[in-house]
């Protein structure tokens, strides 16, 4: 048995920017769409509002005229609940409170058919909770939308715990139809995005908080490694109000876990009133030409003549450091040797040590090799490797003065762009992805999704350039284990804990 929603009259709830977007997919998909809001007058400008879009949309060709006619003569404001008894699917899209959800989904019970689907557009409310109540709770599901709803292409659809498996595979189905790539979450706090995206904001507060570097490096860093917008500009744009809020909420519903735990640094942000762009600073300030200012990069002279480089370690970062070498030392008429035996990667020159991190910082590695002249650079995870990329490094603070200068200096050379930082564990990059491989790892584990769907949530609900199973095929399980483990042993508490799915593949386990 099965239920086939294409074609079914909608009702949408809700007449803001989320609900107007799904009314929009809806009629232009070819359903009959009723659309419902409590303020008098919100959903018929709401329409207008949404014709203009489309008008504009025209203008630019990028919708034929014909067809948006189409979509808005099926497309109706409605005063009344009761108009819409005859929808087969309701997607709800009011504020973000439960007992409000509750008691629009109670009314409606009362006036749709008892085969009618009820979809939540909620982001971060139980789904089993919404349902909790209702007479027939198994057909109440979960369709969180992303904005803006026309453009992005995810569609989270979240099971609650009495929700019908032939109700979610239907919503799967219709939002396919709908042009958007859909994925089954389980319903728990965050769902799958707000859930996995964590550690992305939470790595570079508390990269803040203990001083080891500013904003601008750690976007750098970030946007080097794929990353559309840094995490502090992203920040400032989403608002630190309602980023702060989400992580509260996630870290509440999740027992006050430590994984998620607020930062003080955006909590005194948001005490402060500094929300971002919308409030004219956040990380940066806004308006009146401003923006984030330029990153300031250090000019290296080219490093002194070595006498021995060799490059250790496997796989291609260990090959890109191999050619930079070659390229970096032909002046002076000969190339590096090559250790292919090393436990590590980097290069060692005149004795001193370039080391890839493994999360342990530049200090720890200091001891553990018995060398003074340490420096540690984070891990590129883009692709060939581009000349110029911006990349964190840091010196033990027992190196001599001569190899300070000198680190950064063969970072140059090799062709990255150094910029340095306190000597922070895992440093910005490898911490960062280390640990939403390792969100996402426990939500596999827990459930919530399967690999694939973690990899296109990601990617489709907030623009990852890679999902975090991606991350871990062109790394790997001991290297990631490694990272997450060096974190937990420097920190000390629940915060870095490995995920037990990592471990349980983990060669040394």
């Amino acid at each position: 048995m099965s239920i086939d929603l294409r074609g079914t009259p909608v009702l949408v709830v809700g007449a803001g920017i989320m609900g107007a977007g799904i009314v929009q997919v809806a009629a232009l998909a070819g359903h009959h769409v009723q659309l419902f809001d409590m303020r008098e007058g919100a959903a018929v400008q709401a329409l207008d509002k949404l014709a203009a879009t489309l008008k504009g949309l025209v203008d630019k060709g990028k919708l034929g005229a014909e067809a948006v006619q189409a979509a808005m003569a099926r497309i109706a404001p409605i005063t009344s609940l009761a108009e819409a008894r005859d929808a087969g699917l309701v997607v709800e899209a009011i504020v973000e409170n439960l007992d409000a959800k509750r008691s629009l989904f109670r009314e409606l019970e009362a006036i749709v058919a008892t085969g009618t689907v009820l979809a939540t557009n909620t982001s971060s409310i139980s789904v089993t909770a919404i349902a909790n109540g209702l007479k027939h709770p198994a057909r109440l599901v979960g369709m969180h939308f992303f904005n803006p709803v026309p453009l992005m292409k995810l569609v989270e659809v979240v099971h609650g715990l009495q929700t019908l498996p032939m109700v979610a595979e239907a919503i799967f189905e219709l939002s396919t139809a709908w042009g958007k790539v859909p994925v089954h979450a389980k319903s728990t706090p965050g769902f799958i995005v707000n859930r996995i995206a964590r550690p992305y904001y939470a790595e570079t507060l508390a990269l803040l908080q203990e001083q080891a570097t500013t904003p601008q490096v750690l976007d750098a860093c970030l946007k080097a490694a794929g990353f559309r917008m840094g995490p502090c500009e992203l920040m400032d744009l989403i608002g630190h109000d309602t980023n702060f809020a989400v992580t509260n909420s996630v870290y509440e519903a999740n027992f006050f876990d430590k994984r998620y735990v607020p930062s003080l640094v955006q909590r005194e942000m948001v005490a402060g009133g500094l929300f971002g762009r919308k409030s004219g600073r956040g990380f940066y300030a806004y308006g009146d030409g401003a923006g984030i200012p330029p990153l300031p990069v250090a000019v290296h002279e080219a490093p002194a003549t070595a006498r021995e480089v060799t490059v250790h370690g496997i796989g291609p970062i260990a090959d890109h450091l191999e050619h930079a070498a070659i390229a970096a030392l032909a002046p002076q008429g000969w190339g590096p040797a090559r250790d292919l035996s090393s436990a590590w990667v980097g290069l060692s020159i005149d004795g001193a040590r370039l080391v890839l991190t493994d999360g342990r910082s530049a200090q720890q590695l200091s001891r553990d090799l018995h060398c003074a002249d340490v420096a540690v650079f984070d891990r590129p995870v883009v692709m060939p490797i581009a000349a110029g990329t911006a990349l964190a490094y840091a010196v033990a603070p027992g190196a001599s003065e001569a190899w300070r200068t000198q680190a950064g200096a063969w970072l140059a050379a090799l062709g990255f762009t150094p910029l340095p930082l306190a000597d922070a564990p895992g440093l910005v990059v490898a911490r960062t992805i280390a640990m939403l491989i390792n969100e996402g790892a426990d939500a596999v584990l827990q459930g919530v999704c399967d690999e694939a769907g973690a990899d296109a949530a990601m990617k489709l609900g907030v623009n990852y350039p890679a999902g975090p199973f991606e991350w871990l095929s062109r790394w790997s399980v001991d290297g990631v284990a490694g990272v997450v483990r060096a974190l937990d042993a420097e920190y000390r508490g629940e915060r870095y804990r490995l995920s037990p799915w990592l471990r349980r593949r983990a060669h040394h386990s």
